[in-house]
């Protein structure tokens, strides 16, 4: 064998994996890509990032220091992986994989090259392309201009299909499996991780039984306690529960790329007034931005709404991040549809298909009465007319004071 035959193989080791999504619904992905670059004369297209890669072929890359693409052109979709992952990727990629090996450091810029001969004009994502892959590409294709390709395949991803919608709603109930697993966890002198790997464990093996094939990784917990609560992202951490505690409830199944999450505020045993007292305007929040999300609404409209309530309990400044995001392909290291966040400084419009939380979050700082951090979560499906609430979990004082 010729070495340089080894640089860039094709592996097909298996059939295809079972997807949950059809090939008429890939298909349609590619399709309105394909679209894109047609009409804005683009020879082809060379994703990188975890969510565009995922969303346009199926294939989830595992990162750990090496390159991953999805090249489209007006006919082709073609994976390009790295050899350690063997025959994986082509099982999971709706199309073509091309594999290349460790053997020259270059070999996958070679990848690049074999499938886009004579390209003069390439859409990549810029807000995925470092300086130094950007540069690393203009080395590979001197004589290409490249454009962006991520900001119009963001909004393509806003809208969900059916069958992704389908399978959100099997990741919302799925959700409250771990968030009932947690509840019957949480009690005095139990460490924060102890419930967080109760609920995780009870989210994965409820994947597993609800499709005939799944990748199972990425499913968390994020339970935290006390002072821990002040962050919506904070790690769970050995601290042992007591009595009295304000707790923070966040589970988050991951089903072929698609995240999906349930959050509530939660005490042990008791709460006190002032905690109560906060507790509740939290949730008088979060009930008044349930009833304003619904096609037509605008984004920033619905935050400065809420804003007000806030604010007539003196409570504004205590606010920690926007009202709610978009869903879909995302977990907590990769993927932002960032055009559909709930904040005072994006006007996008809500349109039937798009998948939206509600979740207001207050933090009130340590040594003041009431302290810690108070968040409630559910996620709603925009329809034509309203919008739909697939978060049955119950929420408030009347539900989740646990062991009172």
């Amino acid at each position: 064998m010729q070495d340089d035959l080894l640089h860039v193989v094709k592996w097909q080791n298996g059939p295809k994996s079972w997807s949950p999504f059809s090939n008429d619904e890939m298909e349609r992905r590619q399709a309105k890509i394909r679209g894109h670059l047609a009409e804005h004369n683009i020879d082809a297209c060379i994703f990188t990032s975890y969510h565009n890669i995922c969303y346009l072929s199926g294939f989830l890359y595992c990162y750990f220091g090496r390159k991953y693409a999805l090249v489209m052109d007006g006919d082709q979709a073609t994976t390009v992986t790295a050899a350690i992952d063997g025959g994986q990727p082509g099982r999971r990629s709706h199309g073509d994989n091309i594999t290349y090996t460790d053997w020259r450091k270059d070999n996958y810029f070679r990848a690049l090259q074999e499938l886009l001969p004579g390209a003069k004009r390439l859409g990549i994502e810029f807000d995925h392309v470092s300086l130094e892959f950007h540069q690393q590409l203009s080395d590979a294709f001197p004589d290409v201009e490249f454009v962006d390709i991520g900001q119009p395949v963001m909004w393509q991803r806003t809208i969900k299909s059916a069958e992704e919608q389908t399978l959100i709603r099997t990741g919302a109930r799925i959700c409250e499996v771990g968030g009932q697993a947690c509840v019957e966890a949480v009690a005095a002198g139990v460490p924060e991780h102890e419930i967080a790997m109760a609920s995780t464990n009870a989210m994965i093996r409820d994947i597993a039984g609800s499709f005939p094939f799944v990748e199972l990784m990425d499913s968390w917990t994020w339970f935290q306690s006390g002072t821990n609560t002040d962050g919506a992202h904070n790690p769970v951490t050995n601290r042992v529960i007591q009595t009295g505690d304000i707790l923070s409830l966040n589970c988050f199944p991951m089903i072929f790329g698609y995240y999906t999450a349930l959050e509530r505020t939660l005490f042990c045993e008791h709460a006190s007034a002032e905690h109560l007292h906060l507790w509740q305007i939290n949730c008088q929040v979060h009930r008044r931005g349930l009833e304003l999300i619904r096609p037509g609404a605008r984004c920033d409209e619905i935050a400065k709404e809420l804003n007000e309530i806030y604010r007539a309990h003196d409570l504004l400044q205590y606010r920690s991040f926007g009202y709610g995001h978009s869903f879909g392909v995302l977990s907590h290291y990769y993927g932002r549809e960032a055009g559909v966040e709930l904040r005072e400084d994006v006007e996008t419009v809500l349109q039937a298909g798009m998948v939206v939380s509600m979740e207001p979050m207050i933090m009130i700082p340590e040594g003041q009465p009431g302290a810690g951090g108070y968040r409630e979560h559910d996620i709603l499906i925009v329809g034509e007319d309203d919008a739909e609430n697939i978060t049955t979990f119950p929420f408030g004082p009347e539900h989740n004071i646990i062991g009172s």
